[in-house]
C-alpha cells in the first residue's frame, strides 16, 4: 500500500518560489491499476518522480508497505520494490538487452528467462536478446524493453511516466495490449501510469485527476472516465493521441 500524506513540492523560478504539488494526500491500495491524468503542467509527472525518489518532496510524508520512505533515495526505494519507467527511456551504448535485464533482475538471469520477459512485451527474443540499447532501437522498442526490465525486477509498485510519448500508432497498440495483460496478471503488483490516453485510462481500476498541483477528483474508472471525457473541458484533462 502507498500512502501520500500532505505531499508538497516547490521549486525556485527566477527568484520566486513556485508550488508544483500542493498538500496531496491519497492512498493507493495493493494490486491496483491506477492512472493519473490531468492537464499539462498540472504536476502528474512530478508526483510520480517524488514517489520513486527521483525528486525529493519539500513537504509531507510517504509510506510504502508500512515503511516511511520519505527520506529514502531512489536506490533504497528500488530495493523496497518501487520501479520507474521514464517517459524517454535511456539508451546505453555498448550494453546489450540481456545485460540490462540481468541488471534489472539483480542476478545472472538465464537466457531462457530473459527471453520470457521479452516475449511478455511482444518482442521476438532471438532478434533482441543481444541487441545494444542504442540508437538502432526505435522509441517503441525501447519502451517495451524498459517494461521488460520492470517485469524482470518483479517490483511491488511499477510506475510508468507517459509511456505513450514518442511512439507510433503501431507501437501504441502493442503498448495497450501489454498493459491489458499486466492488468490481468498483476500477481499482487500495483501499476501506476501517468497518461492522457483514453485507451490507457479505460484499463484502470482507479483514475486520479491532478490539476494545478491538486487532486481534482479520483475514484473508480467507471465513474471518473465518463466525467472527464463527457464535458466541454475534457480536452484539457484527457486528450486523445493526435
Amino acid at each position: 500500500m502507498l500512502e501520500l500524506k500532505n505531499i508538497s513540492f516547490s521549486a525556485e523560478d527566477n527568484g520566486s518560489n513556485i508550488e508544483i504539488i500542493r498538500n496531496i494526500s491519497h492512498t493507493i491500495g495493493d494490486n491496483k491499476f491506477v492512472v493519473i491524468t490531468g492537464p499539462n503542467g498540472g504536476g502528474k509527472s512530478t508526483l510520480a518522480k517524488i514517489i520513486a525518489g527521483i525528486v525529493p518532496n519539500t513537504g509531507g510524508q510517504i509510506i510504502f508497505d508500512g515503511v516511511d520512505i520519505t527520506e529514502k533515495n531512489i536506490t533504497e526505494r528500488a530495493k523496497l520494490g518501487i520501479g520507474f519507467a521514464f517517459q524517454q527511456p535511456v539508451r546505453f551504448k555498448g550494453l546489450t538487452v540481456i545485460d540490462l535485464l540481468r541488471i534489472a533482475a539483480g542476478k545472472n538471469l538465464s537466457v531462457s528467462d530473459a527471453c520470457n520477459y521479452l516475449s511478455e512485451v511482444g518482442l521476438c527474443a532471438k532478434d533482441y536478446i543481444d541487441r545494444e540499447i542504442n540508437a538502432s532501437l526505435s522509441g517503441g522498442e525501447l519502451k517495451r524493453i524498459e517494461i521488460a526490465t520492470v517485469l524482470a525486477r518483479d517490483v511491488k509498485l511499477a510506475i510508468f511516466d507517459e509511456p505513450e510519448a514518442g511512439i507510433d500508432l503501431w507501437s501504441f497498440n502493442n503498448l495497450i495490449r501489454i498493459f491489458e495483460k499486466m492488468r490481468q496478471e498483476r500477481h499482487g503488483r500495483t501499476i501506476l501510469v501517468i497518461s492522457h490516453q483514453e485507451r490507457i485510462l479505460n484499463i484502470a481500476d482507479e483514475i486520479i485527476v491532478i490539476s494545478d498541483g491538486n487532486i481534482l477528483k479520483h475514484g473508480d474508472k467507471d465513474i471518473i472516465l465518463p466525467e472527464i471525457t463527457g464535458t466541454e473541458n475534457a480536452i484539457n484533462i484527457c486528450h486523445k493521441m493526435a
